[in-house]
């Protein structure tokens, strides 16, 4: 896996552009991605008020602007660098945050077992840094509807900043200030996506607030919180088709006759458990021992 470094070219103060699946010749105000020749990256902004600082050097941002993806642009030193817009799992690791945001090998596994679809509803707790928050934006396009609850402020704050910077602005996404077992007011939603301590809670506000046959699909870090939410799952009986699961993601080497596992290795990061919800009044079938 190549290694993301984030690059500066001064004052964050950039126009702002709808960045959600840009084509065609790099513009103003568009993050990108440098590649250098040991596949090192580099993350940053295309600001013309700013030569971008790289690796001792710099580049001129209108010797960047109007080329397309793929292109080689040189720096002050003559070291050469592919110029890309960054892919999605490029963005996340390196999107400002002040909590741990979800890897891409999870948010992928997320978007598939949440069965997330263009136009769908969804609710969305626990926001981050917002890169959870882009996936499943990216994933129910513009017809679809995200709500998104976020119990502190500054990751509410950056979230916002992050999508507007990063994903371009937004008209069927809100972000309410607020805990999600207590304050849920939304009825017939598709998916439940939660990135809680503690998503046990919300088990019953979700069930009212999902459709049957609805998903609800829950993120956690350890074991025993796993175990507390698979119980109170079968516990309350309104729910089915439980599973949990983890990915883990190994990069090789390839070289000319050199073919390896990377030594570095992005294992356990966490658990994903997705339940579907059952029609009013029907209880959970019993399950063999």
């Amino acid at each position: 896996m190549a290694i993301l470094f984030r690059v500066t070219t001064g004052s964050p103060r950039i126009k702002i552009v709808n960045l959600t699946h840009q084509k065609g010749s790099l513009r103003e105000g568009e993050p990108v991605v440098l590649v250098d020749r040991k596949d090192r990256e580099y993350l940053t902004c295309l600001d013309l008020k700013r030569p971008i600082l790289i690796r001792g050097g710099t580049i001129n941002v209108i010797d960047v602007i109007g080329r397309d993806e793929g292109s080689v642009v040189r720096s002050s030193l003559n070291e050469p660098f592919l110029v890309f817009r960054p892919s999605f799992p490029q963005l996340i690791p390196n999107l400002p945050r002040s909590a741990q945001v979800i890897y891409p090998k999870d948010i992928g596994p997320i978007l598939i077992w949440a069965d997330l679809f263009p136009g769908a509803r969804v609710v969305e707790a626990g926001v981050g840094a917002g890169a959870l928050s882009m996936a499943l934006l990216r994933a129910i396009g513009d017809s679809g509807e995200l709500i998104s609850y976020e119990i502190r402020e500054d990751f509410a704050a950056l979230a916002r900043k992050n999508v507007a910077k990063y994903y371009g602005p937004v008209s069927n996404w809100s972000l309410k200030i607020g805990d999600v077992a207590t304050q849920w007011e939304h009825k017939d939603v598709d998916r439940v996506v939660l990135d809680l301590p503690e998503p046990w809670q919300v088990i019953d506000a979700a069930w009212k607030g999902l459709r049957p046959g609805g998903i609800l699909l829950c993120y956690l870090p350890t074991v025993l919180q796993v175990k507390t939410l698979v119980d109170g799952l079968r516990n309350d009986q309104r729910f089915a088709c439980i599973e949990t699961m983890e990915t883990l993601m190994r990069f090789w080497h390839v070289k000319g006759m050199s073919m390896r596992p990377q030594h570095r290795m992005v294992a356990h990061t966490g658990f994903l458990t997705s339940a579907r919800r059952l029609a009013d009044g029907q209880k959970d079938i019993p399950r063999a021992p």
